[in-house]
């Protein structure tokens, strides 16, 4: 992917962050896994309430990781099965300070998701996220309380770069290998008014 504007180091790390569908079979370091929840823990939150939680199966513990591959769509099944960890995040509704209504709660979770996936690129990990994730499935199985909210799924693990030999394999290939696109500036960034791109724009 072509970066058109430069960006700090730290930063530029973003552009070594992919959504991989192939994983490799094998298990994620503990070190590792808590290097990237020490990193989704230090996320910008309104009022400080970091209102996310997440819910963590390894594959090392094959009846734990299959309860929670369950619970995602069977689209996703098929591939996230591979990873060394899958992961249900959930959101607080309520601040915990006063208990109003947190409207800003999945802001603040995709802030943390985006700190956990820069951590996981920077260690040779990626991590794809799913929405496609059985709601109801998962509250029930993990006992999710009122007041929380089941949002979306993760998987953590190697990217599985090697040569695809099956047609499940290939097919997965073609989605990692494919262009990755993004929206120019001008579509996303407006000054004035709605839809009037911002006048610093090239």
């Amino acid at each position: 992917m072509s970066v058109n504007h430069p960006n700090h180091p730290l930063v530029a790390s973003m552009n070594h962050r992919w959504s991989p569908y192939r994983f490799e079979a094998r298990t994620v370091e503990d070190d590792k896994l808590l290097a990237c929840l020490e990193a989704a823990r230090w996320a910008a939150s309104s009022y400080n309430d970091q209102p996310w939680s997440w819910i963590i199966a390894h594959r090392q513990d094959p009846t734990e990781f299959d309860t929670m591959l369950g619970c995602l769509l069977e689209a996703n099944q098929v591939w996230a099965k591979h990873a060394g960890v899958l992961m249900i995040t959930v959101t607080r509704t309520t601040f915990r300070a006063n208990q109003k209504p947190n409207r800003v709660a999945l802001h603040d979770l995709g802030q943390a998701s985006a700190h956990l996936a820069l951590q996981a690129a920077s260690l040779g990990l990626q991590i794809h996220q799913m929405a496609g994730l059985n709601l109801s499935v998962a509250r029930q199985t993990y006992g999710i309380p009122e007041g929380h909210e089941p949002q979306t799924a993760i998987a953590i693990g190697y990217p599985d770069l090697s040569e695809p030999n099956t047609d499940e394999a290939k097919m997965l290939h073609q989605r990692d290998t494919g262009p990755r696109a993004r929206l120019a500036l001008r579509e996303q960034t407006f000054a004035g008014k709605w839809g009037q791109p911002a006048v610093f724009l090239p």
